[in-house]
């Protein structure tokens, strides 16, 4: 019996080893976004591991996508899962967020010394500007292809500049999944596809600690007087409300951050430039984040509170998605809501990032460039970013 429990242990334990190891090989190698992500994770898990087949791979990701949060940590977080349990998909995040939260970290120590000239924090804030624009380019043709949605995005462009507050955002992003469901045309119904077998209880309790955090943290936040709490609090509803991916937690934690006077809005900007030329999740901008407002600890705490929706959501529904992912009703909104991100990020894209960045025709025509290189040139984004942050610097000195 002991014997058999060996090696049941080592048969464990080599799972978790494999969890990891191919997930860190992913956050060392993963550049270019969410979209290339997901790439890399279908040659990894898919083709060279099997792990999985391409149908259930397709249904994870389309899950990931329905929820909020950033699309392909929570599609390695549910393959872990599948693998190896709870255990397994924590390994399988902390490999694939732990190298650009080191990175990220390590910027935000560096750019917050004396030694750090101001210059590379202009070229950072230009390459923001080309980011956000050609993820906006993106967005905008998959996900309002025709007027309805379209007219959702325009109006929630405009109430999100009129309504600058994190709350406004949360109500516009609710009014649109209900614009969806009474304007938008559902497609046919896919079909549904069971998963392996994850508790039910376990993910009723997962959603039930996901909406009960949403809800006692701000309060926790005006009766307990702690920057600990606070900051979980900020980045745990970021976390919670973002959808479309990583590029719309810009200006969800801008609403937050900046006009608060936790830093300033050159200083945001400059991390998420940066965060554009390491591998993994741009989510891992709250480690930046942290970094800057609280040290150590504030590293810890905005990149656990900002991923931990991510977890409890996907433990929480991957059990019932075969069902919910057939219902019009759920498609509609979603859609409403995708249009709602985009007019988003389109108002971010004017206010804070084009007017923090762009001070006069030298930074506009870096921005062109960098938009072109990105677009049109298809380069990887973090040559794009080195690139233009030295050229962004070298203005700055010759000017």
């Amino acid at each position: 019996m002991n014997r058999l429990g060996c090696e049941e242990n080592l048969k464990i334990s080599k799972r978790y080893r494999e969890i990891l190891i191919a997930s860190t090989k992913l956050g060392l190698t993963s550049f270019g976004g969410p979209t290339a992500h997901l790439g890399y994770f279908r040659e990894e898990y898919v083709k060279k591991r099997k792990w999985l087949d391409d149908k259930l791979y397709a249904d994870l990701v389309s899950l990931c996508q329905f929820l909020p949060g950033p699309a392909s940590s929570q599609v390695g977080i549910a393959i872990g899962l599948l693998r190896g349990g709870i255990i397994g998909a924590i390994l399988s995040w902390v490999g694939f967020t732990l190298p650009s939260v080191l990175i990220l970290t390590l910027f935000a120590f560096i750019s917050s010394s004396s030694a750090f000239d101001t210059e590379w924090i202009t070229g950072l804030k230009i390459v923001a500007v080309a980011v956000v624009a050609h993820a906006l380019l993106g967005m905008g043709k998959s996900l309002t292809p025709d007027r309805q949605r379209l007219t959702i995005a325009i109006l929630s462009a405009t109430l999100a500049l009129l309504i600058p507050t994190a709350w406004g955002q949360m109500m516009i992003i609710l009014a649109a999944g209900i614009a969806g469901i009474l304007l938008v045309r559902h497609d046919e119904t896919p079909d549904a596809i069971q998963f392996p077998p994850i508790g039910k209880k376990s993910a009723v309790t997962a959603l039930v600690l996901f909406f009960l955090l949403l809800l006692i943290l701000p309060i926790l936040r005006t009766v307990i007087h702690s920057s600990h709490i606070a900051l979980f609090d900020l980045f745990y509803r970021a976390g919670s409300i973002v959808f479309g991916g990583g590029h719309v937690v810009l200006p969800i934690l801008e609403r937050e951050i900046v006009p608060a006077g936790l830093m300033s809005a050159e200083t945001f900007l400059a991390g998420y430039g940066a965060a554009q030329a390491v591998p993994g999740p741009l989510f891992t901008l709250a480690s930046y984040l942290g970094q800057i407002m609280d040290g150590t600890s504030g590293v810890l705490i905005a990149t656990v509170a900002i991923f931990l929706p991510s977890f409890l959501l996907v433990i929480g529904i991957l059990p019932f998605w075969a069902i919910i992912r057939t219902k019009p009703v759920i498609q509609t909104a979603l859609k409403g809501i995708n249009a709602a991100v985009v007019g988003i990020l389109l108002a971010a894209l004017y206010d804070p990032v084009f007017v923090s960045a762009i001070q006069d025709k030298y930074d506009f025509i870096l921005a062109i460039i960098a938009f072109g290189l990105l677009s049109y040139y298809k380069i990887a984004p973090w040559i794009v970013v080195l690139t233009v942050a030295i050229a962004g610097a070298a203005v700055q000195i010759w000017l």
